[in-house]
């Protein structure tokens, strides 16, 4: 682990409305051990050095209570979006647990995305954060099959631990869903395998999926990916050249079929599949300023 200095923490967010109503990121740390092969956040654009190398913010705290203290309106914070928070070195650093009481004191709403079962040690502050605003969780997936989760993400809790993590975290009042992404071109995006996820995740009691029926590669994590690929099957390096070129939106050439199929499962299981039906702290205070009028 490597320690870096930050200037800023809550980065503003470009359009809240698209993604759980966040209006500042924060990244506590820098790059990730969960090994996925099709992270974004491997792109050059980043500027990581090692992408494998976690790198910690260790004045986040301070700048974090400053920036909170000055801030008027209650706006969602969200963590999770570059790195997740929950890395190895979280559990002795306790940098998010802190964030997040220091979150509680100045109640603000957070939205966490992690592929992290970490996450359980922290229910009594997300609770916490419940009882003055919202907290609210997504899990993310590319698969609910742990033998294959094992080649794309191996260094990530299996599937299997990630959903038992969701009914934990529902069965103790958490808002929590799922983010089905991405869905790997020529590898996970049949219908079978939506229908699969969607059926795991209500056993789970997740609330919502959100997904996406494709994969992002840009300069950086488009060569690693592809020197990953291999290892599932040898013709899939050419098949993406073939279908996508240098695109950065690699989208399933069967996402309609995939769609039609995924709303259907996600219908007939009370399943919440679109941003606009998916609850937000914004959305609960103007309920609950129609209910008071």
């Amino acid at each position: 682990m490597k320690e870096i200095i930050a200037k800023q923490i809550l980065i503003p967010a470009k359009d809240p409305t698209q993604w759980f109503d966040i209006h500042y990121n924060i990244n506590l740390y820098r790059g990730c051990l969960h090994g996925c092969i099709y992270c974004d956040s491997r792109s050059t654009c980043y500027h990581l050095d090692d992408f494998e190398v976690i790198e910690l913010k260790v004045n986040a705290l301070e700048i974090l209570r400053q920036e909170l203290a000055s801030k008027q309106r209650k706006s969602t914070l969200g963590t999770g979006s570059m790195s997740d928070p929950y890395n190895v070195f979280e559990k002795d650093m306790l940098y998010t647990r802190q964030a997040l009481q220091i979150i509680s004191d100045f109640s603000f709403p957070i939205h966490i995305n992690t592929k992290s079962t970490l996450i359980l040690r922290d229910i009594d502050l997300l609770n916490k954060i419940n009882q003055r605003t919202m907290a609210s969780v997504a899990i993310s997936f590319s698969t609910v099959d742990d033998e294959l989760a094992a080649k794309l993400e191996p260094q990530a809790p299996s599937p299997s631990e990630r959903l038992k993590a969701i009914r934990q975290l529902n069965e103790a009042g958490i808002y929590t869903g799922i983010l089905f992404t991405p869905v790997l071109p020529f590898i996970t995006d049949d219908t079978e395998s939506v229908r699969k996820m969607v059926d795991r995740a209500a056993e789970a009691g997740a609330k919502y999926i959100i997904t996406w029926f494709g994969v992002s590669l840009r300069d950086g994590s488009r060569e690693y990916f592809y020197s990953k690929l291999p290892t599932l099957d040898e013709k899939l390096v050419d098949l993406y050249k073939s279908t996508f070129g240098t695109q950065y939106s690699c989208l399933s050439p069967d996402r309609d079929l995939l769609w039609d199929a995924f709303v259907q499962s996600c219908s007939a299981k009370g399943i919440a599949y679109q941003m606009s039906d998916v609850k937000t702290y914004s959305k609960m205070n103007f309920i609950e300023q129609l209910t008071i009028f």
